[in-house]
């Protein structure tokens, strides 16, 4: 009797459950790792040098616009009381935290790029937490604007962008092309020190005017400048855009900025969102050695973080650079996945807030997949992995003739699909 319980056993431990286990895998295509190429400032190189070579090999890319340079686009402006009153109330009251938004706001749009620094650093030092010396700054700039060392123009300075020359019909061409183009605000303000009307604007002009030139589906993501995360900003931004680049808080997806010096792969979270810059410090093996760590794990989000192209803009990379970089990228395309900002974004939160069930009808395996998520904004097909049932070789999807590629792991046999969340349900045909 030991015997046959012993069979049994044995039989029962090495047969597999015959009701096609499914599982949505965690990055697209079944991938092992996925990366975003994103793209500050939109400097006209990265659209004539950067984007060709990413064409060229198949990579989309997110693009920040500052929309502000755009014709037809609605301006930088200061928007409050009469700036020739700001100014006079300096003379006799210092910069306090009852004064300093407002202020902080105007000088950036008192025209000169003198001014436009002084409200770059007065933000810069109020993030981090050295609020006196923001103040003094003010105190400085406002004090030079009346004794007429800087001039007030009026006119609105851009930051570090003057090349820029790129139509909206020329973004659209872009976007068509699967490239994500995405607000990087009006004018690339230094949004924690302007007061709430200011920051709104900046935020929402942008938006509006993205989603009229472009269509309100190039609207889902965000990338506040000089990568704050202010939480007043955070507040004010996450209620206009689904999606920040700056932060996006879950408590399955841990987030290491720029300046992070962890780890990636010692985080136990489902999801790690990894910023990287590739800054010209960066030599060219340090780059392709963050693919290596993406490809060393499976939760791994490589988020990375370009400005200059070829000359232009902060910090800029050689095309010959981007070129080698991005055809080492390709060379591991069967375990990346390269995609938009947002198209990573939006296959996550599916993921995570799809639920699916599986019954099986004769020769067929139903899988019905239920989201609570808006259908017309989440919008990325995801990855489904089947395990064939006993006796199946294998298998076609809906009423395709054609047969899925098979693949083999310790637990046996499966095929790999996409399915969109809004379909609702899919079925597996035996073949």
């Amino acid at each position: 009797m030991k015997y046959i319980l012993f069979f049994l056993i044995i039989f029962t431990s090495c047969s597999k459950p015959d009701t096609g286990e499914t599982l949505i895998t965690k990055w697209q295509g079944d991938k092992k790792s996925a990366i975003s190429l994103t793209y500050d400032d939109g400097i006209i190189n990265q659209f004539t040098v950067a984007r060709p070579i990413m064409n060229e090999l198949g990579l989309p890319a997110t693009f920040y616009i500052i929309t502000g340079k755009v014709e037809g686009s609605g301006e930088g402006k200061f928007i409050g009381r009469s700036p020739e009153l700001v100014i006079k109330e300096t003379i006799t009251e210092k910069t306090n935290e009852t004064n300093f938004f407002e202020r902080a706001s105007l000088i950036a749009f008192t025209g000169t790029d003198e001014a436009e620094d002084y409200h770059a650093r007065a933000g810069s030092r109020f993030e981090a937490g050295k609020v006196n010396e923001a103040y003094g700054l003010m105190d400085e700039a406002y004090e030079k604007l009346r004794e007429g060392l800087l001039k007030n123009t009026n006119e609105v300075v851009f930051h570090n962008n003057k090349a820029d020359t790129t139509t909206w019909q020329e973004y659209k061409k872009y976007a068509s092309e699967g490239h994500e183009i995405a607000s990087h605000t009006v004018t690339h303000a230094r949004l924690a020190v302007l007061d709430s009307v200011n920051l709104l604007y900046e935020l929402e002009q942008s938006k509006a005017d993205i989603a009229k030139y472009l269509g309100v589906e190039q609207t889902f993501s965000a990338e506040c400048p000089y990568g704050t995360e202010n939480e007043r900003v955070m507040e004010f931004a996450h209620a206009i855009y689904p999606a920040l680049r700056n932060r996006m808080p879950a408590d399955y997806l841990e987030e290491l900025n720029r300046s992070s010096k962890l780890e990636p792969g010692i985080s136990k979270k489902e999801y790690v969102q990894w910023q990287r810059g590739p800054l010209t410090n960066i030599d060219m093996a340090g780059m392709k050695a963050w693919v290596d760590t993406c490809l060393a794990h499976d939760n791994i989000w490589l988020t990375l973080v370009f400005h200059g192209v070829d000359g232009l803009g902060w910090e800029p990379r050689t095309g010959a650079e981007l070129r080698e970089y991005f055809t080492y990228m390709k060379s591991k395309e069967t375990e990346l996945w390269v995609a938009t900002f947002a198209d990573v974004t939006k296959y996550i939160r599916e993921r995570k807030g799809t639920e699916m069930k599986i019954s099986r009808e004769g020769d067929k395996l139903r899988i019905r997949l239920n989201s609570n998520l808006d259908s017309d904004m989440y919008n990325v097909p995801l990855t489904l992995r089947t395990y064939l049932p006993n006796g199946w070789v294998n298998a076609s999807l809906n009423n395709e003739n054609e047969a899925l590629e098979t693949f083999m792991d310790q637990k046996g046999s499966y095929v790999v699909y996409d399915i969109l969340p809004s379909e609702g349900e899919a079925s597996l045909i035996r073949r």
